[in-house]
């Protein structure tokens, strides 16, 4: 049994990219915990910030808590207030890292599509080392563990090349229903982007399975860095 951290930017990146692969860990028994650290404030045009903080922070519970089984916790940004060379914002992720002590974390790819979310990356990839100090002072009293880092993939996959693959047939209606959870988001891309947000998530786990061999899969990438390497096979 593993304690899973899934650091993402905004209420609903888990759905897209890893919500198969972590239902995978729950039904194995892990505990799974899912800390999105913006609010997702500006993530639409019709409806205000202040509201729809409070829809998006009810769509992420109903998906993650309701559906998911996770745990569900907050990092306190607001859209495009996320700087990965900045203090404040990394003792924000340390503290998040040393209170969940997990064995292992998956985020963002450094190259993905938006500065929020590569800025998540980069602090990830900090903090997850700084957190280990126990010298270094945050809120959150004592150290974590070094742990490895998984880069999940980026939207639409583009420019990723997976070296981790998960067979998430099994869970891909499960992951649709998480991600129609998000229902501001869904409503807002399909009216003003044109595009079947559902549909073009479910489009990419295929097609990640035709690479691996499976029905439906969701591809990651390992950070290889010193120290974050293993001999184990960590995800499910």
């Amino acid at each position: 049994m593993y304690t899973v951290l899934v650091i993402s930017c905004h209420p609903d990146d888990m759905e897209i990219a890893c919500a198969g692969t972590l239902l995978k860990c729950k039904e194995r028994g892990d505990r799974v915990v899912v800390c999105h650290l913006s609010s997702g404030n500006l993530g639409h045009v019709i409806i205000p910030p202040e509201e729809l903080i409070k829809i998006r922070r009810e769509e992420a519970r109903k998906s993650a808590e309701d559906i998911g089984g996770f745990e569900v916790m907050w990092g306190g940004f607001h859209d495009l207030e996320i700087y990965d060379n900045n203090k404040e914002a990394r003792d924000k992720v340390v503290d998040v890292i040393k209170k969940v002590n997990p064995d292992f974390i998956i985020t963002h790819a450094p190259n993905d599509y938006m500065p929020d979310h590569t800025a998540v990356s980069r602090l990830v990839f900090d903090a997850s080392f700084t957190a280990t100090l126990p010298n270094y002072k945050s809120k959150v009293e004592g150290a974590a563990r070094l742990v490895p880092i998984y880069y999940m993939d980026t939207l639409a996959g583009v420019d990723f090349n997976p070296t981790e693959y998960v067979d998430v047939s099994k869970y891909i209606d499960k992951k649709l229903e998480m991600l129609n959870c998000h229902e501001s988001q869904i409503v807002w891309m399909r009216d003003h982007d044109h595009i079947d947000f559902p549909d073009m998530v479910k489009t990419c786990c295929r097609y990640r399975g035709f690479q691996c061999g499976a029905d439906y899969a969701e591809g990651f990438t390992q950070c290889n860095v010193y120290l974050k390497g293993t001999a184990k096979r960590l995800l499910p």
